[in-house]
């Protein structure tokens, strides 16, 4: 029996003393995040299979392990450290690779090609169309900062804009339950744009 609940707590245990803090948005709070969301969207598409569920779990907590070595190409190293790690917790090759596949869907762009990895491509950006948009927002555009993805805020205005606007929820579930809020936020941008920025 494969304990959930272990490589759960050895992954968040080895994020919050491994992570840099300069990771303000890609830390232990977001694995967690990104694990809860994708349960709860698997469970409205109606996702009751053990063992894929079991796979889906183990991806969205491994998802994001490779920040721990490099910021590009993380999922990459993310599923180096799966296939490293998931064997001591019971897991065999076929099931890693599949694990693999779904970690790796949630490169951006994302382009999933079966239904788990769209759940686990929505539940990466639930915060799209969520109350927290901003505050997690604001996360994200301080960690881009530190790691000069981006210049400062107007850079920051219009990347957050047009990923927004090119953006898409795969699953029927977040489809009618962030993509509603996530157009009201579009909106609120665009009419707050600075002016250097109009």
């Amino acid at each position: 029996m494969i304990n959930l609940t272990s490589i759960l707590d050895h992954v968040v245990y080895v994020l919050n003393t491994g992570l840099s803090k300069d990771l303000t948005y890609h830390n232990a709070n977001h694995t967690l995040d990104v694990v809860e969301q994708c349960m709860a969207i698997a469970k409205e598409e109606g996702i009751t299979d053990a063992q894929i569920l079991l796979e889906l779990h183990v991806a969205a907590i491994y998802h994001d392990t490779g920040f721990l070595f490099t910021y590009t190409n993380h999922e990459e190293r993310s599923c180096l450290i799966a296939r490293e790690e998931l064997p001591g917790f019971g897991l065999n090759e076929q099931t890693i690779e599949r694990i693999c596949e779904l970690i790796m869907a949630t490169k951006v762009p994302q382009m999933p090609t079966n239904h788990l990895q769209k759940i686990i491509c929505d539940a990466d950006l639930d915060y799209l169309g969520r109350d927290d948009f901003f505050e997690t927002g604001n996360n994200l555009r301080l960690e881009l900062i530190k790691y000069n993805f981006i210049s400062g805020e107007h850079d920051w205005e219009e990347r957050q804009l047009n990923f927004l606007q090119t953006h898409q929820y795969f699953t029927k579930t977040s489809r009618q339950k962030r993509g509603p809020k996530e157009k009201i936020f579009i909106e609120q941008l665009v009419n707050s744009r600075s002016p250097q920025t109009k």
